[in-house]
């Protein structure tokens, strides 16, 4: 169990950080959620131009993929006290979350290649702002787990006191899966 102190939890035990970070989950699922809607809307009123989507999305799915189990990986040491091997897992983490960045670059360098800009027509723009956005909340998730993994160099982790290694992998996880509900939206409905 993790060791908080009092004050930073709730009358139901949760601590308020835990707390906090769903509400704000919940709130990025209703970005997302509106931003697939208004692509739909828009898909169905024509003007529409068709492309596939660069490999590059495809290779940074498989990335992000992979980053979620080093994350479990991270959290599933520190939980039986391994304070290397959550170090191993935290900043292989990191390494692929960089490259799920970096391949992002890539798929809109290739858009860019293939004509496809974040104006002129709806399908391109749509594509850049919702990969953009997630990139933007993922760079969010990359700064806090670079604050992670300083505080584990510090060894102040320990298999009863880890809370920050599980909001974190709480919120990579999310991210994870939302990525990979982006994408097989995205790829679907061309």
């Amino acid at each position: 169990m993790n060791t908080v102190s009092m004050s930073s939890k709730t009358y139901t035990g949760i601590p308020t950080q835990k707390i906090l970070l769903w509400i704000a989950m919940v709130s990025m699922v209703m970005i997302f959620a509106g931003l697939t809607s208004g692509y739909l809307v828009r898909h169905a009123e024509g003007n529409w131009l068709v492309f596939s989507l660069p490999v590059a999305f495809y290779i940074s799915t498989g990335l992000i993929v992979l980053s979620s189990f080093s994350m479990h990986y991270a959290l599933r040491s520190i939980k039986k006290g391994n304070k290397q091997h959550l170090l191993n897992g935290l900043l292989t983490t990191l390494g692929l979350g960089l490259g799920f960045c970096f391949t992002q670059f890539l798929g809109w360098a290739k858009l860019v290649q293939m004509g496809i800009y974040f104006t002129g027509n709806p399908s391109g723009s749509f594509l850049y702002v919702i990969t953009a956005l997630h990139v933007a909340h993922l760079a969010g998730g990359i700064i806090y787990l670079i604050a992670v993994i300083v505080r584990a160099l510090q060894n102040r982790y320990s298999s009863e006191n880890y809370l920050p290694v599980s909001l974190i992998s709480i919120y990579w996880h999310f991210l994870d899966v939302l990525w990979v509900y982006l994408f097989v939206f995205l790829a679907a409905i061309r």
